[in-house]
C-alpha cells in the first residue's frame, strides 16, 4: 500500500488475528534478532524485537506520514486482537521509519512483524500476528553470529572541502537574513561483505550507547539520543537535542568542554530555536505543553549535547502517528523558519537524505507509541551499499571547520560499529 493522492476509494485492509502472552524475561535482545531482516527498537535493554513481516505499508510524498496514520486506523479498525496484558508495546503494533523529504526516492514504511518479542523492566512478552489466522506457536531460535567485517566509509557526493563551502554558503545566507539556522547533512559511503552479519554492528551499538534508542528497520539502523515525541496513555514528552561538543579527553578537560557547551551563545541560540519549533508544534494538540527552564548537558560516550525535556497532556486525541506528522522536520534537523530551511537543504545538499533525521520507531493499536529522530545512523541496500549520515545546525556564528569537526564526531558511533 502505497500512500500518494487521497483517493476516494479506499484500499482494503487484511483483517489481522494478534495475540499476546507473557513469557519468561528472553535476556539481551539483539541477539535475538532475525539475520536476515533484523526489526529492532531498544534503549537500556529493554524494548521489541520483530521476526518476519505480518503486514507491510510503503508510502511516499507530502502525506506519507498522514497516509500513515490513516492506513494504520483501518488495519487497527479491522483487526481482531486478544492481549490480556494491555500495556505498552503489546497487542498490534508496527515499527516504522519515514522518509526526511517529501521528494525523497526512499520510501517510508510500516512494517507489522508476525512475531514481536517484547522486554520491559519487570515483564516480557511474545505477540504472534497474522493475516485471517495466528502463525504458529514458535519463538523463533537464536541464529550463530557471523564472523566479524569491517565497512570503510568514505566521503560521498560531498567531501571535506565540499562541506566547508556549503557551511559557509549557508552562513552568508543567514547573515543575509534569508533564515535563521539551517542543518547541513553530509554522507559516508562503503560496503558490506558478502554475507556480513548486521547484528554485529547493532549490538555494538546498543552496548555502547545504552541510553540512546537503538533502532533497525528495514536496513535502516542507528542509536539516536532525541526523542521526537513518545505518547502513552495521553501523556506527551519529547527530547530536544541541539547544540553539541566533543567530550574532553580527561575529567578535568570533560568538564570544562560541557560547561563550554552551556555557555555558548551560539549552542543557546541553536537550541532555542529547536525548543521553540517543538513547543510550537505541539501547542494546538496539548495547550498546556512546557519545556525545561533552562537546558541541560546530556553526556554520550562521543559528545556532550544541549538537551531540553518537553512534556504535557494530548486534549485532541492525537495518535504518535498524527504528532509525528506535526512535528517533522523539527528546527533540530532542518532550520528555522522550516520553509526557507528546506529549500537551502536542497540546493545545498547534493544528496537525498532517505530515512536520515526522520522519524523512526513504533505505533501501538491504541496510537501509543515512541520515536524517536533518526540520528546516528545508517542505511544498507539490498545490494550491500552502506550509506551513513551526519549534520550540523549552522547558525551566524558557524565556523565551517568547525562544523565539519561536528560531523566526525556524530559519524562515530557508526564507523566505530562497522570498525
Amino acid at each position: 500500500m502505497t500512500g500518494s493522492e487521497p483517493s476516494s476509494v479506499e484500499p482494503p485492509v487484511p483483517a489481522l488475528v494478534v495475540e499476546t502472552v507473557e513469557t519468561d524475561d528472553p535476556g539481551p535482545l539483539v541477539p535475538l534478532l532475525d539475520r536476515g531482516n533484523p526489526l529492532l527498537w531498544t534503549r537500556r535493554g529493554y524494548g521489541l524485537v520483530g521476526h518476519g513481516e505480518a503486514l507491510r505499508l510503503e508510502f511516499t510524498g507530502k502525506r506519507r506520514m498522514l497516509d500513515a496514520a490513516e492506513a494504520w486506523q483501518r488495519v487497527v479498525a479491522a483487526a481482531t486482537v486478544n492481549d490480556p496484558l494491555s500495556r505498552t508495546g503489546t497487542g498490534l503494533i508496527a515499527m516504522g521509519s519515514f522518509a526526511f523529504s517529501d521528494r525523497s526516492r526512499r520510501t517510508s514504511v510500516l512494517i507489522v512483524p508476525s512475531i514481536v518479542i517484547g522486554r520491559d523492566t519487570d515483564r516480557s512478552w511474545v505477540t504472534r500476528i497474522g493475516v485471517g489466522a495466528l502463525p504458529d506457536p514458535v519463538v523463533p531460535p537464536m541464529q550463530p553470529y557471523g564472523g566479524p567485517f569491517t565497512v570503510a566509509l568514505r566521503p560521498g557526493t560531498l567531501d571535506a572541502d565540499g562541506y566547508r563551502a556549503a557551511v559557509a554558503a549557508a552562513v552568508d545566507r543567514i547573515c543575509n537574513r534569508d533564515l535563521s539556522k539551517v542543518v547541513i547533512a553530509r554522507e559516508l559511503v562503503g560496503s558490506m561483505p558478502p554475507g556480513a552479519d548486521l547484528r554485529r554492528a547493532i549490538e555494538a551499538l546498543a552496548l555502547g550507547y545504552r541510553d540512546c534508542w537503538t533502532f533497525s528497520i528495514d536496513g535502516f539502523f542507528g542509536s539516536s539520543p532525541e526523542t521526537l515525541v513518545s505518547v502513552d496513555d495521553g501523556s506527551v514528552s519529547a527530547r530536544v537535542l541541539a547544540g553539541s561538543a566533543a567530550r574532553g579527553s580527561d575529567e578535568r578537560s570533560d568538564e570544562d568542554a560541557a560547561t563550554a557547551l552551556a555557555t555558548s551563545p551560539k549552542d543557546q541560540d541553536e537550541h532555542q530555536f529547536a525548543v521553540q519549533n517543538v513547543l510550537a508544534s505541539l501547542r494546538s494538540h496539548s495547550p498546556n505543553v512546557t519545556a525545561s527552564e533552562m537546558p541541560f548537558t546530556l553526556k554520550l560516550p562521543n559528545l556532550w549535547h544541549l538537551a531540553s525535556d518537553v512534556e504535557g497532556e494530548l486534549t485532541d486525541g492525537s495518535t504518535s502517528l498524527d504528532l509525528i506528522s506535526a512535528l517533522h522536520p523539527t528546527a533540530a534537523v532542518a532550520g528555522t523558519p522550516t520553509a526557507e530551511a528546506l529549500r537551502l537543504i536542497e540546493e545545498l545538499e547534493p544528496f537525498d537524505r532517505g530515512r536520515f533525521a526522520g522519524p523512526v520507531g513504533w505505533v501501538g493499536a491504541d496510537g501509543d507509541g515512541e520515536w524517536a529522530v533518526a540520528l546516528r545512523s545508517a542505511q544498507v541496500d539490498p545490494d550491500g551499499t552502506v550509506t551513513a549520515y551526519a549534520g550540523a545546525g549552522i547558525v551566524a556564528g558557524s565556523v565551517p571547520e568547525r562544523e565539519l569537526v561536528e560531523t566526525r564526531l556524530k559519524f562515530r558511533p557508526i564507523v566505530e560499529a562497522l570498525a
